[in-house]
C-alpha cells in the first residue's frame, strides 16, 4: 500500500519531505554491520541506518545512499525508512545507506553545516568499504531539500569517491533564483534561516550552495522529477537544471508530472520509480 505524507505546518515544515511508502515488508538483512543509528560523526545527528545485501563484494555491490527532506531544518532518516524496503526490492543487489544531518536551526547550523555532514557521511561509508564490501559505484538519492544536498554533493566533489548518478526528486537548484522569484511566499525567510541571509548580504554562501554553479561535462548521470502543480519549489529549478546538463552534454532525464504537487503516489509513483530502475540500470555500471 503506497502512502504519501507531506506537511506543512509553519515555515519549518515547507520543505518536509513527502514520506514514500511502496512497501510494508518488515524484513531486514541479517548481517554483523547492518544496523540502525550507526555514528558517522561525533555529533548526536550524525548517524545512518545501513542495509547490505546477503550477497555482496567489492567488485559489484553497488551503493545507494538516501537523504531526507524538511527544508534542512527538520525531516529525519525515518522518514524513509519504509522506503527502504522498496528499494530492496527493485535494486537487491544495492547497498543502502540511509543518512541524518545536522538541521538548521535558529542562528546555529546555516550552510554549509548540512552539506559537510553529507561529505562525511559518503567519506565514512567509502572508508569502510572493505568491512562493508562494497564496490566504489554510488548512487544518491534525495527528496526536496535532500535532493539539494544530493545534487550539491554530487556535482561538487569527487573524492572520496565520484558519485556515478543522482536521482533528484523536486530539489532547489538555484538558490538566488528562488529567493528572488519564490514560488511561496514563506521561501525567502526559509532560505534566510538557513544561510544566514540573502543574496546580496550572503552571494558566497547562495553561490557555494547552489549545485546548478557546479555543473560541467563530468557531471554524473542525473534523472529529475518534478510536478508542475508544486508549490513549494517551482518547476523552473529543475528546468533550470535541465539545461544545464544539457548545455554541458550530461546525461539526464527529466520526469514532468503536469498535475502534481511537492510529492505524489499512486500510477505516477510506480512510474518514478519505474523509470529510476531504468535510469540506474543503464547508467550505473
Amino acid at each position: 500500500m503506497a502512502v504519501l505524507k507531506y506537511q506543512m505546518k509553519n515555515i519549518l515544515f515547507i520543505f518536509l519531505l513527502p514520506v514514500l511508502l511502496l512497501s510494508c515488508s518488515k524484513d531486514r538483512f541479517v548481517d554483523s554491520y547492518t544496523g540502525l543509528n550507526i555514528p558517522y560523526g561525533t555529533d548526536a545527528a550524525q548517524k545512518m541506518d545501513i542495509y547490505l545485501p546477503d550477497q555482496r563484494n567489492m567488485a559489484s555491490t553497488k551503493v545507494i545512499v538516501l537523504i531526507h527532506g524538511g527544508g534542512w531544518t527538520q525531516g529525519d532518516k525515518t522518514d524513509f525508512t519504509l522506503y527502504v524496503d522498496s528499494l530492496k526490492k527493485r535494486l537487491p543487489g544495492y547497498a543502502i545507506f540511509n543518512i541524518n544531518y545536522r538541521l538548521s536551526t535558529v542562528a546555529a547550523n546555516f550552510f554549509p553545516t548540512q552539506e559537510n555532514d553529507v561529505k562525511s557521511a559518503i567519506e565514512f561509508i567509502y572508508s569502510k568499504r572493505t568491512e562493508y564490501a562494497i564496490s566504489d559505484k554510488y548512487v544518491l538519492i534525495g527528496a526536496s531539500a535532500g535532493a539539494h544536498l544530493a545534487l550539491l554533493h554530487a556535482y561538487k566533489y569527487n573524492s572520496p569517491v565520484s558519485i556515478k548518478a543522482v536521482v533528484d526528486f523536486f530539489g532547489p537548484v538555484d538558490l538566488a533564483a528562488m529567493y528572488n522569484n519564490p514560488i511561496n511566499p514563506l521561501v525567502p525567510a526559509l532560505l534566510q534561516g538557513v544561510t544566514g541571509g540573502t543574496p546580496v548580504t550572503h552571494p558566497v554562501v547562495y553561490q557555494q550552495s547552489s549545485p546548478i554553479n557546479f555543473v560541467t561535462a563530468q557531471t554524473p548521470p542525473t534523472i529529475l522529477l518534478h510536478g508542475g502543480a508544486d508549490v513549494v519549489v517551482a518547476p523552473s529549478q529543475s528546468v533550470l537544471l535541465k539545461n544545464s546538463l544539457q548545455s554541458a552534454g550530461v546525461v539526464h532525464q527529466y520526469v514532468f508530472y503536469p498535475t502534481e504537487n511537492h510529492g505524489w503516489l499512486g500510477a505516477n509513483l510506480a512510474d518514478s520509480f519505474e523509470k529510476i530502475t531504468a535510469f540506474l540500470a543503464a547508467h550505473v555500471n
